[in-house]
């Protein structure tokens, strides 16, 4: 009987962890992919209705004015960069933190051992976005200046 309550106690406390590691990205995934296909639906209503108005309309410039603008490749790889230094930044404290409860003594094991491992994952991944956008400015400079060229022969 007194085991059972501390397998029931060590799953409640694995609960955030579960739900912040396996439910919370399911979840996101799933409203993104449910935006995308709003807009997606959203943008067909527009042109079929415009149809149905004019049938004589040119479709293909209608669906470039009401379609997302692209990215360019230079804002793609300041995202990259923005978001090496947030997941870094994160991870620096997270670990920061994680010391700082093991050296103190505050939390239990299990919170040291969490907060470590978090941030250690954030702080790997932090590394890679950025590694990845000093990487790709290098392999995409022709392509970016390209890019530059024609948007401001465009203006």
């Amino acid at each position: 009987m007194n085991n059972t309550y501390l397998i029931l106690d060590e799953l409640i406390s694995m609960l955030p962890v579960i739900l912040c590691g396996c439910v919370l990205p399911i979840i996101f995934i799933w409203m993104e992919t449910r935006r995308k296909m709003n807009e997606t639906n959203a943008r067909t209503q527009i042109v079929t209705a415009a149809i149905e108005k004019n049938p004589d309309m040119d479709v293909e410039e209608l669906l470039k004015k009401i379609s997302p603008k692209k990215k360019l490749l230079k804002e793609k790889l300041l995202s990259k960069l923005l978001w090496g230094f947030i997941t870094s930044l994160t991870g620096i404290g997270l670990t920061g933190l994680g010391i700082y409860m093991k050296s103190s003594g505050l939390g239990i094991d299990v919170d040291v051992q969490t907060a470590l491992c978090f941030g250690l994952i954030l702080l790997a991944i932090g590394a890679a976005f950025i590694i990845n956008y000093g990487v790709g400015r290098k392999m995409l400079a022709k392509e970016i200046e390209a890019e530059e060229s024609k948007m401001t022969t465009q203006a």
